[in-house]
């Protein structure tokens, strides 16, 4: 079984080559203000809006993620259509995307089954926060493979654990998927997306409770527990708004992106 697009033509291009076209603005752009890091890292929180909205703060984490030399990848994100209790595991074989299909990796989903007791649920595979990171991993570590974790009604303590458990492996990383406040003005966004960053890069929990207004706020907490239990350093790559993209100041959507590294 395939995982098979839903939201291509509408949250990202179709068409390959149309989808090269933004790649190759997003780097340029990105080239030209800063300077790759040599960092390696093994996990990352990105977007998951539209990429004309979200890409390019997104692309700055997976050009970063593409020096990881990583061979497995869990893409975990908030489930917006279906509710539910628990995560679902995609159990597809592959993946598609416009330039071509990702590989699942069986033993890591096998052992993610067992460990933790995780089933699949069709329904709630249809989603967004996972599906548009599906084509960056696609052009940017083009041999790794992947697996798909969409939570409903779960604890970040439960999410930690597996995050825990995948961060401990070698050759696997962790991508966590979430927008932040939604539909506020310009300024009141600012204001809420402000608790949402300070909180990850300081590890503060509790700052996190305190008005961020992260869709994934549950994948975000469970990444921050794994942070500070596996002391990892958090940076914050870029924030923005839909704002700087349609220039409507009265109702935006906030997004950002970081990564993880080890303690030096």
């Amino acid at each position: 079984m395939t995982r098979e697009m839903s939201v291509a033509g509408a949250f990202y291009p179709a068409r390959a080559v149309e989808l090269e076209r933004y790649f190759t603005h997003f780097s340029k752009v990105y080239d030209e203000i800063a300077t790759l890091t040599d960092v390696k890292i093994k996990a990352v929180i990105v977007p998951h809006a539209g990429y004309i909205y979200s890409g390019y703060t997104a692309n700055i984490a997976f050009r970063i993620l593409e020096k990881s030399n990583l061979k497995y990848f869990v893409v975990i994100g908030p489930s917006h259509r279906v509710g539910f209790q628990g995560i679902s595991l995609c159990d597809a074989q592959s993946y598609e995307t416009p330039f071509g299909n990702i590989q699942s990796s069986k033993k890591l989903a096998k052992e993610l089954k067992e460990k933790f007791n995780l089933r699949a649920i069709l329904h709630p595979h249809a989603e967004h926060s996972t599906e548009v990171q599906f084509p960056f991993i696609k052009h940017y570590l083009s041999d790794a493979s992947i697996v798909e974790l969409v939570y409903g009604d779960e604890t970040p303590k439960f999410i930690a654990q597996i995050i825990d458990f995948l961060l401990e492996k070698e050759d696997c990383g962790v991508i966590i998927s979430t927008d932040l406040s939604h539909f506020h003005s310009l300024s009141e966004a600012n204001e809420l997306d402000n608790i949402c960053v300070n909180a990850i890069e300081t590890l503060n929990i509790d700052l996190l409770h305190r008005g961020c207004e992260a869709c994934g706020m549950i994948g975000v907490e469970a990444m921050l527990l794994s942070a500070k239990k596996l002391d990892l350093v958090p940076v914050i790559l870029d924030y923005r708004t839909s704002a700087d993209a349609s220039d409507d100041v009265s109702r935006v959507v906030g997004y950002m992106s970081a990564y993880f590294r080890a303690a030096l």
